[in-house]
This record gives C-alpha cells, sequence and structure tokens, in this order.
C-alpha cells in the first residue's frame, strides 16, 4: 500500500508540497496545483523544472490531477482538447502514466438521451487523443454526469479504457449510498481519492464522515489495490473555488490555523484507519 497526496492543499508552493509530503511520509504526488497555477496551464519548461525538483527529493507523480471534463457541455470543446494535449505532454514529462479527469456538467434542460450523447461523443474524443501509455480515470464528482454510481457504470462498461477514481466523499454529497456505489464501481476502480463527508455536505477528516471509508479502503486493499491519495478538504486552499465550480465550501472541522495543520490531520485521520485504529 503506498500513499499519495493532493499536496497543493498543505501549500501553493512546490517547495511547500514537499515538506508536507516529507513531514506525512508520502512519496507520491497527484500534481494539480503549482505556485499558483493550475497543472493544465504549466509550460514544457516548468514541467521539466518541477520534475527535476521531485527527482531530487525522491518524490514521483502518481497521477496527474487534471480539470478535464470539468466544464459544461455547452462549453468549447476544441479549446478544452487543446488542453488535453498540453496535459498529455506534462504528463510525459512527468513520467505519470495517469490523468485523472470528469465527465462534464449537463446542460441545465437538456434531456437525459441528448446529455449521454454528448458525453460519449467527447470521452471518445478524449481516449481517442490518449496513448496506450497513459490511463484516464474518472473521478465521480457533484454535479457532473458521473455524479451517481449508476452514469459511473454506463462510462466504464461503455468505454472499457476508461478506469475510475473513487471519491466518498463526492457520493455523500450527491446523496449516494458508498457501499452500493462501491459494489457496482469496484471492479473499474484504479484508486481511491481519501475525503469523508456528512450529510449537510462539509467535508470531514476520513472515518468521521458517511463515507464508509474504513470498509472501502479494505475492500479496495483487499482487492489488490495498492495506492490510494488523500485530498484533505478541510481548509481553504489556492484553486479551491475553481475546483468547486465556483461554490461555497464549508469547513465544519476548523480546528486549524493553516493549511499544513489541516493536511496534518488528515493525514493524521488515514494512517489511524491503515492501523487499525477507528
Amino acid at each position: 500500500m503506498k500513499l499519495c497526496a493532493f499536496a497543493d492543499e498543505a501549500s501553493e508552493t512546490l517547495s511547500g508540497q514537499i515538506a508536507a509530503l516529507h513531514r506525512n511520509g508520502i512519496s507520491l504526488l497527484e500534481i494539480r496545483g503549482v505556485n499558483g497555477k493550475n497543472i493544465k496551464d504549466i509550460s514544457r519548461n516548468e514541467a521539466k523544472e518541477i520534475k527535476s525538483v521531485l527527482d531530487s527529493e525522491g518524490i514521483s507523480v502518481w497521477s496527474i490531477g487534471s480539470p478535464i471534463g470539468k466544464i459544461s457541455l455547452a462549453d468549447d470543446f476544441e479549446v478544452h482538447k487543446d488542453d488535453f494535449k498540453r496535459l498529455l505532454e506534462t504528463a510525459d514529462i512527468l513520467q505519470a502514466d495517469k490523468i485523472r479527469m470528469f465527465s462534464f456538467f449537463p446542460v441545465k434542460g437538456m434531456d437525459g438521451k441528448a446529455v449521454r450523447e454528448a458525453v460519449y461523443e467527447r470521452i471518445s474524443a478524449l481516449l481517442a487523443l490518449t496513448p496506450d501509455s497513459v490511463t484516464l480515470c474518472h473521478e465521480n464528482e457533484k454535479d457532473i454526469f458521473g455524479e451517481n454510481a449508476e452514469n459511473c457504470l454506463w462510462l466504464h462498461e461503455t468505454f472499457p479504457r476508461l478506469r475510475a477514481v473513487f471519491d466518498p466523499a463526492n457520493f455523500v454529497q450527491c446523496g449516494v449510498d458508498t457501499k452500493k456505489a462501491w459494489d457496482k464501481l469496484k471492479p473499474y476502480t484504479e484508486y481511491l481519492h481519501i475525503k469523508d463527508a456528512v450529510s449537510d455536505g462539509t467535508v470531514v477528516p476520513a472515518g468521521m464522515g458517511l463515507g464508509n471509508v474504513p470498509y472501502i479502503i479494505e475492500e479496495y486493499l483487499a482487492q489488490g489495490g495498492e495506492v490510494m491519495t488523500l485530498e484533505p478538504h478541510l481548509f481553504a486552499f489556492t484553486g479551491l473555488s475553481a475546483l468547486e465550480n465556483g461554490a461555497s465550501v464549508k469547513f465544519g472541522f476548523s480546528p486549524y490555523r493553516n493549511n499544513d495543520e489541516a493536511f496534518d490531520a488528515a493525514a493524521f485521520a488515514l494512517k489511524n484507519i491503515l492501523s487499525g485504529e477507528k
């Protein structure tokens, strides 16, 4: 079992992210924001510099935490494809063989059949651009097409190359029973995002919410899963508003004075689960 993290929740700077990973004994990074920039916006030269620094610190990029698919079906998809092509170059430079993605925000008033056809068209186009050496991993997320287990299952049955990132908190925020969702999606799950939430949608440390996180981790490891990405969401960080599509975020557990404290608390909660302490 290996731990990974969205270290941009500890610091927007690469040096601060590295410090947080080392402090918590984590050697894998799901890279999403670096030095105040989203991963889709960094240049080739910046990617090379990041790779050099991470190599010198013994940290590897597990996955590209991209925003691909987190746009409306009404938005310009050709521009989005250009972003994706740059991300494929970035993944190659960082030697990451996984890219996290989403399945688009439906347009208000669009019927279900039309939404599914539009999603099919866009994901087909993304997969056509993706080399065999890279795995696209779809994350369930509130308000997108794949916000529930049934739509996620359709995606994976329709696109055998598409794998799943299972996020318990996102399902809780959509009123989905995470155990039932796991039963449907576990054969397609590439890795986990460790995030938990309570009934009003507030994110809490792993094991303190309704996400059945200890159960899902146990099941995931039993089926041979190895990597899980810590995604604290316990304190505001650079880029959070964009990730939440502009929606406000509630922080129910707020005894943390800064991002580092919140990141460390999230890591501690996950390690308690892994050590068998409930």
